[in-house]
């Protein structure tokens, strides 16, 4: 039962936290008046600030649990260090997956759902920018 709250209370924190940057990017791209190669780096870089907050809140989390008796451990290339659980996060989150260091117990439950809630998150953010440029360039072809 712990296990499944600390679970959705990481994927629910980590919606969040994606919902609150991408809105206060798309609030603060209606507020200035960028021009339009501003306005998309503006929205890539909030995008990656907010995906590295997400990935490290994990890595937090793996953290926790792999210093507590509660949740399994993970093995391999990886001594238990909060930099070893960010490198874990950012390869679980990204899916990019080298597989040096291997989930056991429920902590595999943990990394499937970071791998699920980081392939959303990517999907959210890159449909956030297409729309973005989308804007833009429709702005540019009306105004040549």
């Amino acid at each position: 039962m712990l296990t499944l709250f600390l679970n959705s209370l990481l994927v629910a924190i980590a919606i969040v936290i994606h919902h609150e940057v991408l809105n206060g990017l798309f609030k603060l791209g209606h507020k200035l008046k960028l021009r339009r190669n501003l306005g998309v780096l503006m929205g890539v870089f909030g995008a990656l600030i907010g995906h590295i907050a997400e990935i490290w809140m994990f890595a937090f989390g793996y953290y926790y649990m792999y210093h507590s008796p509660h949740f399994g451990t993970l093995t391999g290339n990886f001594n238990g260090s909060l930099i070893d659980c960010a490198y874990f996060s950012f390869t679980t989150y990204t899916s990019l997956g080298f597989g040096d260091v291997e989930p056991h117990g429920e902590l595999r439950f943990t990394a499937g759902l970071e791998a699920l809630t980081g392939l959303v998150l990517i999907t959210w953010t890159a449909s956030f920018l297409f729309l973005k440029m989308q804007r833009y360039w429709h702005r540019y072809e009306e105004e040549n």
